[in-house]
């Protein structure tokens, strides 16, 4: 028996070989949206709005489009960049909407649904990362403000490939706040507002353990306001 598994390693083992030695640029995770029909329809829109510098940007995914942001801040020149499904390479690919209307202020919350997506944790830090550079070049005077991705909670069924990663959640927000301290932008840290005793996304802030309920669009610009990032 002993004789025989030999013989199997020693022919398994060039097979190891070769697989380490092999050199591939494939990206091995999905890089598309969850909901790539809404996000052809939401960029088309934006295509359509006039181009008025000076403005406040938020920009994110469902979270963010979730939020009547005019409402909230009582400006109706607000504008809101959230697209629901949307992950940190469709941000990337959809950046030139941003930068060419030269926004005063750039709020960005994005990441979970790339950790839904099991985008490598480093991947998203570094998609943030070329986001950031990006508008620095291309609009210096914008001010930006990287979000905390928020937290979820599993106790709710409806996305469960979002759920179980808490420990992606809290490094990826670490990453980014390393990001944001080596291109001297703003780190805003929500999570601990949205945490409940397990961090866990806070049940009377959510319907669905991912999205916000009006409370939590509360807590949120209540939290903006009180550091005088609004």
């Amino acid at each position: 028996m002993r004789s025989l598994l030999l013989v199997a390693f020693s022919l398994l083992t060039p097979l190891f070989a070769l697989g380490q030695s092999a050199v591939t640029n494939q990206n091995l995770f999905d890089t598309t949206p969850f909901l790539p029909g809404l996000y052809e329809q939401r960029t088309a829109q934006f295509e359509q709005e006039p181009v008025v510098p000076g403005r406040v940007i938020f920009l994110g995914n469902s979270i963010t489009q979730g939020g009547n942001w005019q409402a909230l801040l009582g400006d109706a020149t607000v504008i809101n960049r959230g697209i629901g499904g949307d992950i940190t390479f469709g941000v990337l690919e959809r950046l030139d909407d941003i930068t060419r209307r030269k926004p005063s202020k750039l709020f960005v919350l994005i990441g979970i649904n790339d950790i839904g997506k099991d985008i490598p944790d480093e991947v998203i830090a570094d998609n943030v990362r070329q986001l950031i550079e990006r508008v620095q070049t291309e609009s210096p005077e914008t001010v930006i403000y990287i979000q905390s991705v928020l937290p979820v909670n599993p106790e709710y069924p409806r996305f469960p490939q979002h759920y179980d990663k808490e420990y992606h959640v809290m490094r990826v927000n670490e990453l980014l706040r390393g990001v944001v301290a080596a291109t001297e932008t703003h780190f805003i840290n929500l999570f601990p507002l949205f945490t409940d005793a397990q961090e866990r996304l806070r049940a009377e802030l959510t319907g669905d353990g991912l999205h916000l309920n009006p409370a939590g669009y509360a807590l949120w610009v209540r939290h903006l306001k009180e550091m005088g990032y609004l």
